[in-house]
């Protein structure tokens, strides 16, 4: 097996995994997520902008089909992404799956084996750093709603973010 200059052995077959669900997850998984924290809180909460009912139930059964076929595609029935190590593909796939969490959405509820998945990755990163990490946008319901010189620099790019 080949060696990187710090002698590491390199798995190709895993490096292939870890850049395919990244070039998946940019563009399908974190326009998801981010538009479920969005609509859900962002827009309502922090900017004082309606999101309809429609497009919230749009955006949400969305992401609960991206969540199926991440399982499905990705996670399969592996303890992580690409087999019994946690990854760069992992750690990429938790930050964004918290954004909804951080909006009051249960994507881990009804979901044992992608609620399993998220059990080991807090626990190979420690539960104390998991948490930390994610602290900022656990509490997103709380931000106030933002001063309205801010509103207007920020809204124009948050509407091409998440469309």
């Amino acid at each position: 097996m080949p060696e990187d200059e710090s002698g590491c052995k390199l798995d190709l077959q895993a490096r292939a995994c870890v850049d395919e669900y990244l070039a998946w997850q940019h563009t399908t998984l974190r326009r998801s997520c981010l538009r479920a924290l969005w609509h859900k809180v962002m827009f309502p909460v922090f900017l004082r902008e309606q999101v309809s009912p429609k497009l919230l139930a749009t955006t949400l059964a969305e992401l609960d089909e991206l969540l199926q076929l991440f399982e499905d595609k990705f996670l399969q029935n592996k303890a992580f992404l690409v087999g019994s190590h946690i990854s760069l593909a992992d750690l990429v796939a938790i930050t964004e799956l918290m954004h909804p969490v951080g909006a009051g959405c249960q994507v881990f509820e009804g979901r044992p084996k992608l609620a399993a998945w998220r059990q080991r990755v807090e626990a190979a990163v420690g539960e104390d750093l998991f948490w930390e990490a994610h602290e900022v946008i656990m509490k997103a319901k709380d931000f106030p709603p933002a001063d309205p010189t801010i509103k207007q620099k920020i809204m124009p790019g948050m509407l091409a973010m998440i469309r």
